[in-house]
């Protein structure tokens, strides 16, 4: 097991508070303590060998440093905009499902703590909350992430709830034309709690995953989401929403190219947290393949692996505009609620901060490639004086 984790896990067992949380991951080890089995698997696990899960990590600590020196560092800027909004940094919240399962308040605590934090919050199709008891929790800056159903009538519903609730974008899953291999989940024969539901869908009866001797959530897949998505049904979405769409889990300049085409408005490279296609790469390993399709036509994001601030800066001197957080987002918020997410959200900002001040970086717009080496890196000859 990797030496980190292990000193993490042991670290761990001598928590006696939540003040004595002092970095992203210990959050995960809390979480495994409290959590029952099923629902720690579940937001835990990846797909079938859990290469990429791993890979999703270890990617990171290929990327080194080239910090530049003797800079005035005495007044850092770590705001920036997205897609027309300012936010107070480039790390905001990923859509991550079925949030109460983790907390009685679910994606709600999420939704404050996030705009607490003033940063945009992706509220998942596959919530336990509704964009309308999201929207209540107060102002804040929301995405809505999608999933396209067969009926197509229920995501025209959707998107015009997500559009009245003053959700500013959407966030098109298009990754999962069928639910990667999550053994836990079929092990654990996973399924939503009684007392939950899946509250987007609740009044048009499709709010509950049923239990199976799978994967109640594969199954709830197999049987409601459309195989047949295509680059057509962005069109069509366009056709019904006046909110930039955003396309979630594009890896490959191939598809990076057709999404300028297609008329996105952004794209968040993603493998969906390793939970669809094991053995794809790290989205760190495969942003900058993205980032020069594009050739500035559009933003970039990512999401996966994100538990450092010099994560969040690494991803940004490869190009993208910003990151998105999913697990940390749960984990802290089985351990302490709002409060937990809150200190997430802080202690990401404070890390990255620091990254971009030991660096002699003033603003995001100062980061740049030059700031990072990596291992498809040129040999770098440096030239004598």
């Amino acid at each position: 097991m990797n030496t980190i984790i292990v000193f993490y896990q042991q670290t761990a067992l001598m928590f006696h508070n939540m003040e004595s949380v002092t970095n992203v991951m210990e959050y995960e080890i809390l979480a495994k303590e409290r959590l029952p089995k099923m629902i720690y698997d579940y937001y835990a696990s990846g797909a079938e060998d859990q290469w990429t899960l791993q890979e999703n990590r270890n990617a990171f600590s290929k990327i080194l440093f080239r910090p530049r020196i003797l800079v005035d560092v005495s007044n850092i800027d770590t705001t920036t905009s997205v897609l027309g909004y300012k936010i107070s940094m480039p790390i905001m919240v990923a859509p991550t499902a079925m949030q109460k399962m983790a907390h009685p308040e679910g994606e709600c605590a999420t939704a404050r703590a996030t705009s607490a934090a003033g940063t945009i919050m992706t509220l998942s199709s596959w919530g336990t909350s509704s964009v309308e008891e999201v929207a209540s929790t107060g102002p804040g800056i929301r995405f809505f992430q999608l999933y396209v159903y067969k009926d197509r009538n229920v995501v025209m519903q959707l998107v015009k709830r997500a559009e009245r609730a003053g959700f500013k974008a959407i966030a098109l899953t298009v990754d999962t034309p069928r639910l990667g291999r999550r053994e836990a989940d079929i092990k654990n024969r996973f399924v939503l709690p009684p007392n939950l539901s899946l509250k987007n869908f609740e009044g048009l009866d499709l709010g509950k995953i049923d239990k199976t001797d799978d994967s109640g959530l594969a199954s709830y897949v197999a049987g409601q989401v459309d195989q047949s998505l295509s680059w057509k049904d962005v069109k069509w979405l366009q056709t019904i929403t006046h909110l930039p769409i955003l396309l979630k889990g594009v890896l490959t300049a191939e598809d990076a190219r057709l999404a300028v085409e297609s008329g996105a408005a952004g794209i968040i490279v993603s493998n969906h947290g390793a939970r669809q296609l094991d053995y794809a790469p790290a989205t760190v390993m495969a942003l900058e393949e993205v980032v020069k399709a594009v050739q500035g036509r559009l933003p970039v994001f990512l999401d996966g692996g994100i538990r450092r601030g010099t994560d969040v800066f690494k991803a940004l001197a490869l190009g993208a505009s910003g990151v998105f957080i999913g697990r940390p987002v749960v984990f802290s918020l089985a351990v302490d609620g709002e409060a937990g997410v809150r200190k997430v959200l802080q202690m990401l900002h404070d890390e990255f901060e620091l990254t971009m001040a030991l660096s002699g970086c003033l603003s995001i717009k100062e980061i740049s490639r030059s700031h990072i080496t990596t291992p498809w890196d040129p040999l770098r000859i440096t030239p004598r004086l």
